[in-house]
């Protein structure tokens, strides 16, 4: 299929996806969101611990395929991702692995556009759907840019996460507010994943901002990393994507039942437990 023949991406209007779906519903019944982060293939229980966080409370979870050349993501996901590659992760064997178990929740892959380009677009959605999974996030891939890859994911029925971050000006802002399906990734600091001790200023005002411009579900994630921070950030945000803390926690020898305590502490955090 040639450009011009490509579908065109979904207007503001165009239905919900399994992602977004499920998501609004948790919200409609009062719950604040809570998205973790996984690199898949770090360790070889790395699916008993996206099972086991989201036993513990998840509502959705990112799964990172690892990549050479993170440009998003600080020293720890960075390292997450060179210990899976040197196990051999690959794209197609992270999502085999995807297509041959349940999770319970919905499920998006966060990867670089290196990945989907080599791949082909209609062929990356195609594996997407084929492993079970919701939704893509494709930190280096522009608004403007992402059309064609938006296109093919909404045909094929995998919904495409966009960021906005705290310097995005409101125009751009609400022109990717009305593109992003699944959610609306707001990024609450300035820099690369990683965890931080204070929670920025910049992480309740991009929620306050983003919360303005739509009705799609807004989480806020990059330096959200303990449960009084998810706790706070929420007061505004529908919910948060929790990344670093976690990793780090696996990376210093924490498995499934570590993530799973790790996650139940934030959702206990976001309900007030």
């Amino acid at each position: 299929m040639s450009a011009d023949e490509a579908p065109a991406p979904p207007g503001p209007s165009a239905p919900a996806g399994a992602l977004e779906s499920h998501l609004r519903a948790r919200r409609s019944e009062g719950r604040k969101l809570l998205v973790p982060y996984v690199t898949g293939g770090m360790s070889p229980d790395w699916l008993e611990v996206v099972h086991a966080v989201a036993d513990a409370g998840a509502d959705a979870i990112e799964v990172g395929i690892p990549f050479s050349d993170p440009m998003m993501d600080g020293p720890t996901i960075q390292e997450a991702s060179v210990r899976a590659l040197a196990l051999g992760t690959t794209p197609h064997a992270l999502l085999d692995a995807l297509a041959r178990t349940e999770v319970g929740v919905p499920v998006a892959v966060m990867t670089y556009y290196n990945v989907v380009f080599r791949a082909g677009h209609k062929r990356f959605a195609a594996s997407l759907v084929d492993a079970g999974v919701a939704g893509a996030i494709v930190p280096d891939l522009p608004l403007e840019e992402s059309v064609q890859w938006r296109a093919e994911a909404a045909a094929a029925g995998i919904e495409t996460v966009l960021l906005v971050a705290p310097s995005t000006p409101d125009d751009r802002a609400a022109a990717i507010c009305a593109a992003s399906r699944g959610f609306v990734y707001g990024i609450g600091t300035m820099g690369v994943t990683g965890e931080r001790a204070l929670l920025a200023d910049t992480a309740g005002a991009a929620a306050g901002r983003l919360q303005s411009m739509t009705d799609v579900p807004v989480c806020i994630g990059i330096g959200v990393s303990t449960p009084a921070q998810a706790a706070e950030v929420c007061t505004l945000a529908d919910g948060v994507i929790v990344g670093s803390a976690l990793v780090r926690r696996l990376l210093d020898g924490g498995g499934p039942s570590a993530a799973a305590a790790f996650v139940g502490e934030l959702r206990a955090g976001l309900d007030g437990g």
